[in-house]
């Protein structure tokens, strides 16, 4: 699937809650469905500095595309990664660099982020574009 084929599928799952509540609830469940990132991966090299909890994202390049892998202290930030790296995760290089975040204005999320959460928010996409400059540069 392309980026934009899964930020659609993200906005049809997001249309389908009445409430934010709901939407919470979907997102918490998507970072218990996170698989855990390495332990060797969990340093302090790979937090995301900005956000309000611990993030750790790991990426590494297989067969020209980003593989990522993360993970939280916090439900609700490791449904938030959770949701990015479906989208960005193994993708090409170029393509994650090319791809806008449009989707997350359109479920909403960042208008139903606390101020600090939604700076860690935008840290993560931040990290994951560098990640995808730093794999493209190994192509």
């Amino acid at each position: 699937m392309t980026i934009k084929e899964i930020q659609e599928e993200i906005i049809d799952e997001f249309s389908m809650f009445d409430d934010w509540m709901e939407r919470y609830e979907y997102i918490i469940e998507l970072g218990k469905s996170l698989p855990i990132i390495d332990t060797q991966y969990k340093l302090d090299e790979n937090l995301i500095k900005g956000c309000q909890s611990k993030v750790w994202l790991y990426s590494e390049l297989k067969d020209d595309v980003v593989t990522f892998s993360a993970d939280s202290d916090a439900i609700l930030t490791k449904g938030i990664v959770a949701l990015l790296l479906r989208v960005y995760s193994n993708q090409k290089p170029a393509d994650i660099l090319a791809a806008n975040t449009n989707f997350i204005d359109e479920i909403g999320l960042k208008e139903h982020l606390s101020p600090t959460r939604a700076n860690g928010l935008v840290s993560m996409i931040k990290h994951i574009k560098m990640y995808a400059i730093a794999q493209q540069t190994k192509l």
